[in-house]
């Protein structure tokens, strides 16, 4: 293949000059999802990427993704400085050392799938028009599960709203992050080829396609909603993070929260943000018991966030609990590293204070879980870090008339994270086209559509309501189905098969030469 003079400089390119390239490419990849939503980020960012590890050694390829990782998580995950430092207590200095661990760390798990392409793939005719936008999927797939998961950055968020959208009940969210990175590789071959192969024309084409088929599919509605408008409203506290578990606030904000709902006793479902009530479950049975008889008065159902104590199990959970007509209690799956349990406790708690947070006690909630109900509603809830999770949300929505979540979002302040945070469960409203109830201590609170639209919302940092009308959905979409497995499944015979046809012109190269 002969190779364009952009493609011979790149590869000829300085190490240090490279790694740079790598952050910065790695750096403008989460401009592409919210708050900034510039969705031609991701490709760029991945076009570049791609350009600078293809027919590379497989040292270089490695050093090259992990700095792309520092440079990614380095920006998309920076609100981990204001959980560290603003709520965990870490010193500045301190804060910094356990931001670029965990930056580092991320960056790491990123790059390690790369020795794949690195070691057997990255001189292959097809690397970047297969082997890369496959390898990419199964990064995005592993990072929902290993080491407990961490599913953040995924690129197919930057299209919540481009054509490409039509594929998320499809696909789901890393469907769209296969098309965008096909996408970025078809670019970055036109780039590296001197005289274009009938393989890049292919490719390209089918590329083009699947954009087209993406408008086609925004069209088609997977689901049915009922006729019938289900009145719901939120209560945003906006409790401040640092005041929350004191003793001399528990009061107050159980005031509080008993005067804001009391307008909204009309309404058929109430929730109130995930551990709204600052008290574990057995010590607010008073509170709890009064809200459940004036729910039931009214012919309402109460849904909020609490910290559930097991008195059998002597276990505490991070839960969602029902009263008056709504029926049911859930417990949180999947809890955060270092926030709600403590990997490797024995040999790390207490050795800062950060690592020593009040919830770092709570224990994972069973996989079997049914959801609440209210009437002939069946409500999938689910708790803060649990919506980025798209098999999760997905699977657990099959017999679910509509999805909710809450969550504290005081722990990330006025950074990144709240947004994309909201991005995300708008992600799982559109692949399960249902309606989503999204209630945050500090907001915004909003309520999704079917197709991840807001129809309504607060402020952020306001102590306020939301009331607004939803509408039971029934039915499933192909993702809730089938889920990622069919993608990761692909992408991994795509990669075998790259690989075994490189093995056999080796060994055809081989035979030659002797």
């Amino acid at each position: 293949m002969k190779l364009s003079t952009t493609a011979n400089y790149l590869h000829n390119l300085p190490s240090g000059l490279a790694c740079l390239m790598s952050i910065i490419a790695g750096g403008i990849l989460p401009l592409s999802v919210a708050p900034f939503n510039i969705w031609p980020c991701s490709i760029i960012s991945l076009i570049i990427l791609a350009l600078l590890i293809n027919q590379q050694s497989l040292t270089l390829v490695l050093w090259r993704t992990w700095f792309f990782g520092v440079g990614m998580y380095g920006v998309g995950v920076s609100w981990v400085y204001v959980s560290i430092s603003g709520f965990g207590g870490a010193p500045i200095p301190l804060a910094l050392i356990l931001v670029c661990i965990f930056v580092f760390f991320l960056a790491a798990a990123f790059s390690l799938p790369f020795y794949i392409f690195g070691r057997w793939l990255s001189r292959n005719p097809l690397s970047l028009l297969i082997a890369f936008p496959a390898l990419w999927l199964l990064i995005e797939w592993l990072r929902t599960w290993l080491f407990g998961g961490f599913p953040w950055l995924f690129i197919g968020y930057a299209h919540l709203h481009t054509w490409l959208s039509g594929w998320a009940p499809v696909m789901g969210v890393m469907g769209l992050s296969l098309i965008s990175a096909a996408t970025a590789g078809v670019a970055a071959e036109w780039i590296w080829q001197a005289q274009k192969s009938r393989n890049l024309i292919i490719a390209s084409v089918i590329t083009a396609l699947l954009w087209g088929a993406g408008l086609g599919l925004q069209k088609i509605t997977w689901t049915t909603a009922s006729s019938e408008p289900i009145s719901i409203a939120i209560v945003q506290p906006n409790m401040a993070q640092e005041n929350k578990w004191q003793a001399d606030f528990q009061q107050a904000t159980l005031d509080l929260l008993s005067e804001k709902t009391e307008p909204l006793w009309d309404h058929k479902i109430i929730i109130w943000p995930e551990a709204a009530v600052p008290v574990i479950y057995s010590e607010a049975l008073p509170f709890l018991n009064e809200m459940n008889r004036t729910a039931a008065d009214h012919h309402a159902g109460l849904i909020t966030g609490i910290i559930f104590d097991d008195q059998n199990t002597e276990r505490y959970y991070n839960s969602v609990a029902t009263f008056g007509d709504a029926i049911g209690i859930y417990h949180k799956r999947r809890l955060v590293p270092f926030g709600e349990f403590v990997p490797l406790e024995y040999w790390l708690r207490g050795i800062i204070h950060f690592l020593n947070l009040p919830t770092s006690i709570i224990s994972f909630g069973a996989e079997d879980q049914h959801g609440l109900k209210i009437d002939d509603i069946y409500i999938s809830p689910y708790v803060c870090y649990e919506v980025a999770y798209p098999d999760l949300v997905g699977s657990s929505a099959m017999d679910a008339q509509l999805l909710m979540s809450v969550s504290n979002l005081g722990w990330f302040g006025d950074s990144l994270g709240r947004h994309q945070f909201m991005e995300m469960a708008q992600m799982r409203a559109l692949e399960t086209q249902h309606y989503f109830a999204y209630s945050t201590n500090n907001g915004p609170s909003a309520i999704f559509d079917r197709k991840g639209d807001i129809q309504a919302q607060t402020k952020a940092f306001e102590q306020t309501t939301l009331s607004a009308e939803v509408y039971a959905t029934y039915g499933s979409t192909p993702f809730m189905r089938w889920g990622s497995m069919p993608l990761a499944g692909t992408c991994i015979l795509l990669l075998l098969g790259l690989y075994l046809r490189s093995l056999k012109q080796r060994t055809n190269n081989h035979i030659a030469e002797n």
